[in-house]
């Protein structure tokens, strides 16, 4: 499966932003998919992730209740809506999918086979 993220940007700190992560060549829906984002000079981490099905979530403690993950299987996209932003919030921000045989929701990035390209995310204070 092909991964294209976009929706990146810069937004003062406050603001909002809406990521797509739009799949492509594979059945979108057998595959759990996660948002993770790299700072300069730091590890990439986990933002968030949906489950195959039942769509079952999960969050970074760093960005529960500002950010929000969600599907469409109909138009094999994955968002992430961010709210409240923070200067700290600044990354490039990556999707990531993997297949899975139950909804289970990944947090691992070692867990995930695919990857798109990322998304810049810029926050100013």
């Amino acid at each position: 499966v092909q991964l294209q993220a976009s929706g990146g940007g810069l937004v003062h700190a406050g603001g909002s932003l809406r990521l797509s992560c739009a799949a492509s060549g594979g059945t979108f829906s057998w595959y759990a998919v996660g948002w993770f984002r790299q700072a300069p000079g730091k590890e990439r981490e986990f933002v968030a992730a949906i489950s195959r099905s039942i769509f079952s979530t999960a969050y970074a403690d760093s960005v529960k209740g500002r950010f929000a993950i969600s599907r469409d299987n109909a138009k094999n996209t994955v968002y992430l809506q961010m709210n409240s932003l923070k200067p700290e919030d600044t990354a490039v921000y990556y999707c990531a999918a993997d297949y899975r045989r139950r909804p289970d929701v990944p947090r691992n990035r070692a867990e995930y086979d695919y990857w798109g390209q990322g998304t810049l995310v810029t926050v100013s204070s």
